[in-house]
């Protein structure tokens, strides 16, 4: 029995996130809700790393902010959202050495 449920919780969990993947993949947005779309990695980005900023080290809040600046200057260059963290995360590491 406990293993019919964790099937149907399976299915319940992985339906509502795979199906609209293949119903996105077949229509054809407008070039401003291309753009749009495309910001949004960005924007969780900002949403996931300004709390980190603040809190790095509280008596040396510059440190935080360098990286926080690098993260949006990698991020405004168009690099990868794996490359904007990564160098964010270097530059705190070296300021913090």
């Amino acid at each position: 029995m406990i293993i019919l449920i964790i099937i149907g919780m399976s299915i319940v969990t992985m339906l509502p996130r795979v199906v609209p993947a293949f119903i996105i993949e077949k229509m054809q947005f407008r070039p401003w809700v291309n753009r749009w779309l495309n910001a949004i990695p960005f924007a969780a980005l900002g949403a996931l790393i300004f709390p980190g900023i603040l809190s790095v080290k509280p008596d040396e809040p510059h440190i935080g902010m360098l990286g926080g600046l690098v993260a949006i200057v990698l991020a405004t260059a168009g690099l990868n959202v794996v490359l904007v963290v990564i160098g964010a995360i270097f530059t705190v590491y070296f300021l913090l050495l």
